[in-house]
């Protein structure tokens, strides 16, 4: 049985959920009206998962996942709102430590539980077994004064086109949000490929992500809502409720954002961006990237950029909050290297001749 904290201030939402979570049959539920009694229920009745609103009285979601994760760590699935608001809560509630979370759509109760019941079991049963991430916050802040404190050097020289032949594809699901600061903002300013990342998110949070994300990194991060030319050294956000795919305009290597592809189950597709990669790019000249996450999105397409000559990464189990999609690579004989998220950075670097 997994033991499951569920914490909201709404009596008929802890209602629904403990009907949901309880006719699952797996499950032993106990619950939390707000931030301060979820605090003492983790020390109490210790569960193994938390499910986590964001705005309640006495103590907020945000305040209550910071003690919990300084006292008694545990994986945490927050419930937000589909607003920049509930994004922007949602992303520093990854960085303290949450594993994943479920928006919470619009409408009634009854109706929203019935819309994403089936995501919050999946969610909940894939945080129980996931790996924290812990005291982010230092850590990322001492990896980024290692960086700039290092003795600046002459980059090493980069062979001639090399900027033409570079574009890293980065694949990510549950975890991601706090497994891409272990990566993006190591890299310098001067990296030479552009990045494409397709991060399974909804509509309402991926820009916000990508401006977090552009304010942590000194490359420029932006949200692919509208046909871009590909530029080297700039970091593309697949745009949520789309599928970010490459294609040409006008002679230039596009970055484009199409409507989900329904015979793909999630979005933006990881596997579409790789097979449009095939497609336009010379296979040798790309570089793929796994991380943490469920399911098995991308794996393919990822194997058989190994497969053309292509350069391939997937992140360890000992990182990866969830090892999903990096193990079907594995599993597909597509990973070139190995690495735990941390090392991913250096590597890049290294293959770009930075």
């Amino acid at each position: 049985m997994i033991k499951l904290l569920i914490v909201d201030d709404s009596a008929l939402m802890r209602r629904h959920l403990n009907n949901l979570f309880q006719s699952a049959g797996d499950f032993l539920v106990y619950q939390a009206r707000n931030g301060r009694e979820a605090v003492e229920a983790n020390r109490d009745f210790q569960p193994d998962v938390v499910t986590l609103d964001i705005n309640m009285p006495e103590m907020d979601g945000i305040t209550a996942l910071s003690l919990i994760m300084a006292e008694r760590p545990v994986p945490v699935v927050m419930v937000s709102s589909l607003t920049e608001k509930g994004a922007l809560s949602t992303f520093e509630a990854m960085h303290l430590g949450a594993v994943d979370y479920v928006t919470k759509p619009g409408g009634t109760i009854s109706l929203t539980i019935d819309e994403i019941s089936r995501e919050l079991l999946t969610k909940v049963r894939g945080a129980a077994r996931a790996k924290l991430k812990v005291n982010t916050v230092r850590g990322l802040a001492q990896r980024l004064r290692e960086e700039r404190e290092k003795p600046v050097a002459r980059p090493v020289p980069v062979r001639r086109g090399a900027v033409e032949e570079g574009l890293v594809l980065i694949g990510v699901s549950t975890g991601g949000p706090r497994t891409l600061e272990d990566i993006l903002p190591l890299l310098p300013e001067d990296f030479p490929w552009p990045i494409l990342v397709a991060q399974h998110m909804p509509p309402s949070f991926t820009r916000p992500f990508a401006e977090r994300m552009n304010g942590m990194c000194r490359l420029n991060v932006v949200e692919a809502a509208q046909p871009m030319p590909v530029e080297p050294g700039k970091v593309y956000i697949g745009k949520g409720g789309a599928d970010m795919v490459l294609g040409q305009r006008n002679g230039k290597l596009t970055v484009l954002a199409k409507p989900e592809n329904k015979d793909f189950m999630w979005h933006p597709s990881v596997e579409l961006m790789g097979r449009s990669a095939i497609e336009f790019c010379d296979p040798a000249r790309l570089v793929a990237v796994m991380l943490t996450g469920m399911g098995y999105d991308g794996a393919d397409a990822f194997a058989e950029i190994k497969k053309l000559g292509g350069r391939t990464i997937a992140e360890s189990e000992a990182s990866a909050v969830v090892f999903g999609m990096p193990a079907e690579l594995i599993k597909r004989g597509g990973a070139g290297v190995v690495l735990p998220s941390e090392k991913i950075a250096g590597q890049l670097n290294a293959w770009a001749g930075r």
